[in-house]
């Protein structure tokens, strides 16, 4: 009973980090619309979101992380090199408000939540195909755990018996 209390007060700690997290990713967004390819803001929307995936997978929160995770690395590229073209913002804040409805709708006492995933994918793929990027395939959750990857995205992949990686 003491590990459940723990999960649960460890979750419910997540979600109040979550939103704060979430909330200064969507601040850095706004600063983007405004200031085009700023490196503060881009920064700070970066480690937002890896900070976002990486507390998720601690709690084997895996579509959280999984999620937040794949936006992260499609944008830090994008980021990285000023290209974050002001036509890419709009998919990236759908991207955002989808986080947001996931982490309203996680179980505050399982953890669990369970949604299709069909929503994500396609923002996801449209972000990628805006940013002129391929659209990373492992998650960060199997990938740390060195385990096959069963996530609904990856399974035409992992049944070719192959598993690609994603560097972090």
């Amino acid at each position: 009973m003491d590990s459940a209390l723990s999960f649960e007060g460890a979750l419910q700690d997540f979600l109040l980090d979550a939103q704060v997290l979430l909330s200064q990713s969507q601040e850095c967004l706004q600063h983007l619309e405004l200031i085009d390819n700023d490196g503060d803001a881009c920064g700070c929307l970066n480690t937002a979101l890896d900070t976002l995936a990486r507390r998720a997978t601690r709690l084997d929160l895996l579509e959280v992380a999984h999620y937040a995770t794949v936006l992260q690395q499609l944008l830090a590229p994008a980021c990285q090199q000023q290209r974050l073209q002001r036509e890419a913002l709009p998919a990236t804040d759908a991207c955002l408000t989808l986080l947001a409805w996931q982490l309203e709708l996680i179980d505050p006492r399982t953890g669990q939540l369970n949604l299709d995933t069909g929503e994500q994918i396609t923002l996801l793929n449209e972000l990628a195909s805006v940013l002129d990027q391929p659209l990373p395939q492992a998650c960060a959750a199997c990938d740390e755990r060195g385990s096959h990857c069963t996530h609904p995205h990856t399974a035409t992949t992992a049944a070719q018996g192959t598993h690609p990686r994603v560097s972090q």
